[in-house]
């Protein structure tokens, strides 16, 4: 009873707090339901895909509509991962100030915001983009919501199940662009497969205790020294700095990228050695940060040096 009585006494505290929200808040809270950072990102390494495809100049009102489906695609999925994951935010400092621990929207209403953005990306790459574009979306929308969020509370290994819908992206922008997979795209795959790693590393040793007391089973949560965890990052972003050197190799880009892409990969190298060896919060985060502005430099330069030309 006392239980009960505590459930009915939260619940009516939240209904007083969202009777007090005003509407600019309400739209507020649903726009931080879409990551928009994280949308933002994502709509940068579909944007590389869809120029490095493109044969000739850039056909940029079929960019801008294929980067809209995949932002309200984005948007969706973040929505429907914080419904999936309301009670456990609520455990981490971190993210109990989200739309849903903190009560600012009741679960149905992300619910149904969720579905209604995900279906309408769906509808709209498969309409107007193409449906090779929606069949990716599809897999993006399966293997996060269905294999990564669920496994996060299971095993370390998420982090890699995650890793491959968190990819596909620069693949739904080349496809969007030429309306066949190709071997080139596969390599804007590999590269932000690879990115994801020591990327995801930092935050989480960063929040280790927190994810820890929530249940999430993350490698720095089940590595009390961090040996493993230092490892990984410096061998992932060593493959990524090899796999960022393969678009020269198929003449995508030209001695700029070559150039930039070495330097670019030697920075982030240096920082994941230096996390590696020093396995403190200030180190995690420089390797976040570094990670933050490698993959739009990256990116930036592949998409430059092949246009220039």
């Amino acid at each position: 009873m006392e239980e009960l009585a505590i459930d009915l006494h939260s619940a009516a505290v939240a209904d007083l707090e969202r009777s007090r929200l005003s509407t600019r808040e309400r739209v507020s809270a649903y726009l931080e339901l879409t990551k928009p950072r994280i949308t933002f990102l994502i709509v940068l390494t579909a944007a590389a895909g869809f120029g490095l495809a493109s044969r000739g100049n850039v056909n940029y009102v079929a960019l801008t509509s294929a980067l809209f489906g995949i932002a309200l695609l984005s948007s969706g999925i973040a929505t429907l991962n914080q419904y999936l994951e309301r009670d456990l935010d609520a455990l981490m400092r971190r993210t109990a100030g989200r739309p849903l621990p903190s009560g600012k929207l009741l679960p149905w209403e992300a619910l149904a915001f969720g579905i209604g953005l995900t279906a309408l990306a769906e509808i709209y790459l498969l309409v107007l983009v193409n449906p090779l574009s929606a069949l990716l979306g599809l897999t993006v929308i399966a293997g996060y919501l269905f294999g990564y969020t669920p496994l996060k509370t299971r095993t370390s290994l998420s982090t890699m199940v995650g890793a491959f819908p968190g990819a596909v992206p620069p693949l739904i922008g080349w496809t969007a662009a030429r309306g066949t997979l190709d071997l080139e795209g596969w390599v804007l795959f590999a590269i932000l497969f690879l990115w994801q790693f020591p990327h995801f590393l930092a935050i989480a040793w960063m929040y280790r205790e927190e994810y820890a007391q929530a249940g999430f089973v993350m490698l720095p949560s089940v590595d009390p020294d961090g040996s493993r965890t230092g490892r990984q990052a410096v061998s992932h972003t060593l493959g990524l700095m090899t796999v960022s050197l393969t678009p020269y190799l198929f003449r995508l880009t030209d001695t700029v990228y070559l150039f930039g892409a070495l330097a670019l990969g030697t920075i982030f190298v240096a920082a994941a050695v230096l996390f590696s060896r020093q396995m403190t919060r200030p180190r995690a985060r420089q390797l976040f940060f570094t990670s933050i502005l490698y993959l739009p430099l990256l990116l930036g330069l592949m998409v430059f040096d092949k246009l220039k030309h």
